[in-house]
């Protein structure tokens, strides 16, 4: 299986709001209850930004996946700091492609004044806890029963790695 990392592009949109709503549709990974639009997604995943950059992840020619590094908070003092995000189709998980495209989107972001990135996760979103600890992300805040999803309270973990 060959895989790539490639910027975002407009014409991704349509593959990244499907693999995003299927999480949307069928799990707690994500707290939005009903299905977005590109233009949401938009709002939170950046074409070409100077800082915050967005790829999509292709295997064979495919998109099988995407991932984004984005504004955790607007507010001056987080300027530093920034959110990660990966989705991948659910038949390409535990392929190793998501470590691949973190390490890569990780590498991508160093020089942009980022030294901070936080990852935040459902508590019972067991695989990518293991995922992100695997990637040396350190837990640093436990929210419990914060958001509710399919009629279940649900925790919220962050993660964190410094980038040096």
């Amino acid at each position: 299986m060959e895989v790539s990392f490639d910027n975002v592009k407009n014409s991704d949109f349509e593959a990244i709001r499907d693999i995003y709503n299927y999480y949307v549709l069928n799990t707690t990974v994500t707290f939005h209850i009903k299905p977005v639009d590109i233009d949401e997604l938009k709002h939170q995943i950046y074409i070409d930004h100077p800082k915050y950059k967005s790829i999509v992840i292709r295997s064979d020619d495919v998109i099988c996946g995407f991932a984004y590094v984005t504004q955790y908070k607007n507010r001056e003092a987080y300027k530093n700091t920034a959110e990660i995000g990966i989705y991948l189709r659910p038949e390409y998980a535990g392929k190793g492609i998501g470590k691949g495209a973190v390490t890569f989107l990780e590498d991508k972001v160093r020089g942009c004044g980022i030294k901070v990135l936080l990852a935040i996760i459902s508590g019972d979103n067991s695989g990518s806890i293991n995922f992100f600890e695997s990637l040396n992300y350190e837990k640093c805040a436990h929210f419990k029963r914060v958001g509710e999803k399919f009629g279940k309270r649900l925790d919220v973990v962050a993660y964190q790695k410094e980038l040096v």
